[in-house]
């Protein structure tokens, strides 16, 4: 499969590779988002499900990201390649110019031997009296008229010969030192190419090298993705159980909520009926109805519920996609970083209404701050490690309640702090003032 990848011509491939690239890319940055989002998502399924479909996100979010890194290799390659052609094609030159111009200098070195023969011969032909040294010798050894001419001419002759040998010796010399000058350049440029075509040779080596992992690492993703997309898949039961539970357990505080609220409501009215008889009996004018719930808490009326400063969100209140069963639900608080055993504190001065284990949210404490604006407000700490209040206990803002844990279905230590208005959860976070 590499093989057929690495084989596609150049310009062709190029241009796949940089849409490769950016489409994988793109998906690496959605993987991101979803990533985000499965973080949040995860925190309130248990460890043994939060594990499995991280794992799967883990090798969703690298197989985009090994794509990417694959075309990036390719490309590479590919580039290499075309540069190592390139440069073969000068090398291959440098080394015609360094034949052709060796061939040049050996041939002017043989006619240069060639005519410091015949200069030799001359020169020793002169030495020897063969060829008259000046005019006056042949005037004077010429026995007549005819005879001085043709000696005459055979002089000029040789002394012609010897000049233009001499002449033509000086320019092949000329011409040698230029081409070994030349022949000296392109040994170099030949030496340099070469160095060059090697680092082209490692560097497309390396690249191929690169192409093969990730292709391989590509190839062990998909693997792996399927299989643990088939652990989610045979999860999935457990995942409906758990979230039946959940919801059990929260309509069952739903309940206990609205029942506390309902006697506390007509304790209020009924302490008002008995001050308007009261008020009657004495002539008095009877205190105003009890007002309606507006619905609506306003302010910053918390303080920091843990010991983590400032305090860090890592899920807010809303709406979400369950990763496991694919459905929208509420994620009817928010979570806090505390660490496993940071201490958590009462947000606000008030009367724990209980602190006990509740199937879900594990070690609950519930503390009630009675009617601010007409309105019943509470809030919830959970999945603690352990309590420090009791049921009925009177909390002042800044009181140790317990510390972080893990209990109940949780991935992890952190505080999932839910507040509760008219006995519906709301949004805490501007109730912190976040």
């Amino acid at each position: 499969m590499l093989v057929g990848l690495l084989g596609v011509a150049a310009p062709a491939v190029g241009d796949g590779y940089d849409d490769q690239r950016r489409d994988a890319q793109r998906r690496a940055a959605e993987q991101e988002r979803r990533a985000a989002e499965l973080e949040e998502s995860v925190e309130d399924l248990s460890a043994e499900l939060a594990a499995a479909v991280l794992a799967l996100q883990e090798t969703q979010s690298r197989l985009p990201a090994a794509q990417a890194e694959l075309a990036a290799a390719q490309e590479t390659l590919e580039r290499s390649r075309r540069e190592a052609a390139l440069i073969a094609a000068r090398l291959e030159d440098a080394r015609a110019q360094e034949q052709g111009i060796t061939e040049t200098i050996a041939t002017d070195e043989a006619r240069g031997d060639d005519l410091r023969t015949v200069i030799g011969q001359l020169a020793r032909q002169a030495y020897k009296g063969q060829t008259a040294a000046t005019g006056l010798s042949m005037v004077m050894d010429a026995g007549s008229a005819e005879e001085f001419v043709d000696e005459y001419g055979m002089v000029s002759t040789a002394l012609r010969t010897q000049t233009r040998a001499l002449g033509e010796l000086e320019q092949l010399d000329a011409a040698n030192r230029n081409s070994q000058a030349r022949l000296t350049a392109v040994k170099e440029k030949v030496a340099a190419l070469k160095v060059e075509a090697d680092a082209k040779v490692v560097e497309a080596d390396a690249a191929q090298a690169e192409a093969a992992a990730r292709q391989a690492e590509i190839e062990q993703l998909i693997v792996e993705q399927s299989a643990r997309q088939q652990v989610i898949t045979g999860m999935k039961a457990q995942a409906e159980a758990e979230q039946a539970q959940v919801e059990a357990n929260r309509n069952a505080i739903a309940a206990e909520l609205a029942g506390i609220i309902a006697a506390e409501r007509a304790a209020a009215e009924a302490a008002r009926a008995a001050a308007a008889a009261a008020a009657a009996a004495a002539g008095q004018k009877p205190p105003p109805p009890v007002q309606p719930p507006s619905g609506k808490v306003t302010g910053s009326l918390f303080g920091n519920p843990t010991a983590t400063n400032p305090i860090y969100v890592t899920s807010e209140y809303g709406m979400r996609l369950h990763p496991i069963l694919g459905y929208v639900r509420l994620h009817a608080g928010i979570d806090l970083r505390a660490y496993c055993g940071t201490p958590l504190y009462a947000p606000r001065d008030g009367t724990v209404r209980w602190a006990e284990w509740r199937n879900g949210f594990g070690n609950q404490v519930m503390i009630d701050y009675g009617t601010v604006d007409g309105n019943s407000l509470m809030s919830s700490s959970n999945h603690m490690t352990s309590v420090a209040v009791r049921a009925g206990q009177k909390v002042s803002q800044g009181q140790l309640i317990g510390y972080s844990g893990n209990t109940g279905i949780s991935a992890a230590c952190h505080l999932h702090f839910e507040v509760y208005v008219n006995g519906s959860t709301v949004n805490p976070r501007p109730l912190l003032g976040l």
